[in-house]
């Protein structure tokens, strides 16, 4: 059971209303409600503002966050877009209905649910300004973080959370992620993931993103195409045996040759079991798992017989595969 709760609020009866955060709240929930394959990930819950009539109260969005992290559920995600406000004794998700800020729902609310909830992981992604006070260990009651709880904000607890071209930075950059931008190559996107595509992405000049957790393994988030066969990916350990190890290449590899190439008296004609191999190295090539030695390109290396050996990142996955763990 995978659920999560989508708010994005625009309207705001004696605050000032917002432009954005409705559109951000429907991006994140399309992204969240099927995998890229369009099987279930989550059961979505939305809740949006819109304007009078289209409110979403104060009572209304704690009992709805309340409800989110009851129950045993594999995850319980919180997405909210809409007016932050802090003060000295913490920070505030403000609903439709606020005047002062400090009457929104408290910060150390939400995160005691989170961590009394029974779900086994519970990720919190905020964009509004001063959500980075959700992490702040000078807050008391939120100096622990329990087992399974993850926190995502758009800014520290100084900044503003901005927004543009009618959507919010850091939003538009979670889309992003979780549209596959951040996934591995298995094809999952993890909380871990989608943060360093965020991190990357804003300069140092930028509000800059929040990211605590403590977990144990990231969970999945959503899963995209990924850019190799799981097959293929298995093959690394098997190609490239122990650590360093260099994957010795020659013209029998290259199923390309030109006419002149064919003419020469040292010829040697493409292998295809050779040349189907080459074919899984290239992939990696493009994946940065592999890289050719004192050669610009795969090609040479095999046209040249030159060798092939992994990357950091390729040696990362070959482990992984002679481990069991892929």
């Amino acid at each position: 059971m995978r659920k999560a709760l989508v708010i994005g609020i625009n309207y705001y009866a004696k605050a000032g209303s917002l432009f954005g955060c409705v559109r951000d709240a429907y991006s994140v929930n399309a992204m969240l409600e099927r995998d890229a394959d369009g099987s279930r990930n989550f059961h979505t819950r939305m809740m949006t503002a819109t304007g009078p009539g289209e409110e979403v109260n104060r009572r209304e969005l704690r009992a709805a966050i309340q409800e989110l992290f009851e129950g045993d559920s594999e995850i319980a995600l919180l997405f909210f877009a809409g007016h932050g406000y802090i003060e000295s004794v913490g920070g505030f998700l403000c609903p439709s209905d606020t005047e002062t800020g400090d009457d929104g729902i408290s910060l150390a609310d939400v995160m005691t649910w989170a961590n009394q909830s029974a779900a086994r992981n519970k990720v919190i992604i905020l964009d509004s300004c001063h959500s980075g006070i959700v992490g702040d260990h000078s807050v008391a009651a939120m100096a622990e973080l329990k087992e399974g709880v993850t926190i995502l904000t758009a800014s520290t607890a100084e900044q503003y959370a901005t927004e543009k071209n009618g959507s919010g930075v850091f939003t538009t950059l979670l889309v992003d992620a979780l549209g596959g931008a951040a996934a591995n190559l298995v094809g999952e996107v993890t909380p871990g993931s989608v943060y360093a595509h965020i991190d990357q992405s804003l300069g140092a000049w930028a509000q800059r993103p929040l990211f605590k957790t403590n977990v144990k393994t990231f969970v999945s988030l959503r899963r995209v195409q990924p850019p190799l066969e799981l097959g293929d990916l298995r093959r690394i350990a098997d190609l490239f045996p122990e650590p360093g190890f260099e994957y010795q290449l020659d013209p029998s590899y290259e199923p390309m040759r030109s006419e002149a190439d064919k003419g020469a008296i040292d010829y040697i004609p493409p292998d295809p079991e050779r040349t189907a191999i080459f074919a899984i190295l290239q992939k990696y090539n493009r994946v940065n798992l592999v890289v050719p030695v004192s050669a610009p390109h795969m090609w040479h290396a095999a046209m040249e017989s030159k060798a092939c050996t992994l990357t950091a990142l390729g040696e990362h996955y070959r482990r992984l595969v002679a481990d069991g763990m892929l």
